[in-house]
C-alpha cells in the first residue's frame, strides 16, 4: 500500500474552503473532515483546523500538491500589497478571504471546465465534469474513496458527439469534441506558456468556444499568469458599485484592471470575487 504524505501549513494565507470555493477549481467534494480534491489522475484530502491545513496526498504525489496549492509563494506579502492601495473593498476582501490560494491546475483540465463552465451553474459544472470523468477516465482510489481520473485527449477525441450531449453539455458539446481532437492532433497548449498575458488570450480565443473570459480563467489558473483579470458578473459589481467604473465591455473592464494592478491583478481578483460574493448571498 502507498504510503500518506501529510503537508501541513499555516492556514491564515491557506484556507481549504476559500481556496477552492473562489470558483477556480471544479474537482473536489466536501467529506466528512475535510474535501477530496482531484487534478488530473491524483487525489488528496485537504482541511482545515486548529488554524492549520491539512493535505493528504500519497507520498509520490507530495511535490505535486505542493506545487498544486502554490505553497512556495508568500501570500503574506502579495496581501500587504493589497492593503497599500487603500481601496475600501479590496482591504475588506484580503481581511475576509486571504485564505485563498490560486491554484497551479492542469492547463488542459482548466481550459475543458472552463469552457463547460460558460453560462452554467457551479453544481452542473461539477456534475458533468464528474459524468466525463467517471464515462471516460480510469478509475482510482484515495483513502477507500473512489474517483476517475480526468480522461485523455485521445480518448475524449474517440468518442462520439453524442456522448457530450448525453451528459448535459448541450451546444458546448462540440466545443469539447473540437478541442478534443485539436489536443490528439498534436496542439500543445505549453507552446504558449511564454507568452505574455494579452498575446496568451489572442492564441486561446482563437480555439472555438472560447472567449475573453474563459481564457482570462485558464491564463490565471492553468498558466499562473498573475496579470490576469477575469471579469464575471460578480468583478462587474465590483467595478460598477465599488470602483465606480464607467466601462462597460467586460474585455475593456478587464483590460483596464489588468493595467491598474500589474503583477497582482489575479490575486486581488480572487479576493474581491470571494468577498463580494459571499457578501451577497
Amino acid at each position: 500500500m502507498d504510503s500518506i504524505e501529510k503537508i501541513v501549513f499555516d492556514s491564515e494565507y491557506f484556507d481549504a474552503l476559500s481556496t477552492l470555493d473562489c470558483g477556480q477549481i471544479f474537482r473536489f467534494t466536501k467529506i466528512d473532515n475535510g474535501y477530496l480534491v482531484l487534478s488530473k489522475d491524483k487525489g488528496a484530502v485537504v482541511y482545515t483546523q486548529n488554524n492549520k491545513t491539512t493535505i493528504e496526498c500519497h507520498a509520490q504525489d507530495k511535490d505535486y500538491f505542493i506545487n498544486f496549492f502554490d505553497l512556495d509563494r508568500d501570500y503574506k506579502t502579495i496581501c500587504e500589497s493589497a492593503k497599500k492601495e487603500n481601496i475600501s473593498i479590496l482591504s475588506s476582501a484580503v481581511d475576509n478571504s486571504k485564505g485563498i490560494r490560486i491554484l497551479n491546475q492542469d492547463k488542459v483540465e482548466t481550459l475543458f471546465s472552463f469552457i463547460i463552465s460558460q453560462n452554467n451553474n457551479i453544481p452542473r459544472i461539477k456534475g458533468i465534469i464528474e459524468k466525463l470523468c467517471k464515462g471516460l477516465g480510469e478509475r482510482k482510489d484515495f483513502l477507500g474513496m473512489e474517483y476517475y481520473s480526468f480522461p485523455t485527449a485521445k480518448k475524449m477525441a474517440e468518442i462520439d458527439l453524442k456522448f457530450y450531449q448525453e451528459i448535459g453539455l448541450g451546444y458546448r458539446a462540440r466545443y469539447i469534441k473540437n478541442l478534443a481532437e485539436m489536443l490528439n492532433n498534436g496542439f500543445n497548449l505549453e507552446n504558449f506558456s511564454s507568452l505574455p498575458t494579452k498575446e496568451l488570450r489572442k492564441e486561446l480565443t482563437k480555439i472555438l468556444g472560447v472567449g475573453t473570459k474563459v481564457a482570462d480563467c485558464v491564463i490565471l489558473f492553468g498558466y499562473h499568469k498573475s496579470d490576469s483579470f477575469p471579469v464575471d458578473t460578480w468583478i462587474e459589481k465590483v467595478y460598477i458599485e465599488d470602483f465606480k467604473g464607467k466601462l462597460k465591455d467586460r474585455t475593456k473592464i478587464a483590460d483596464e484592471l489588468m493595467l491598474r494592478f500589474g503583477e497582482n491583478a489575479g490575486y486581488y481578483q480572487q479576493y474581491l470575487f470571494y468577498h463580494k460574493r459571499l457578501s451577497q448571498k
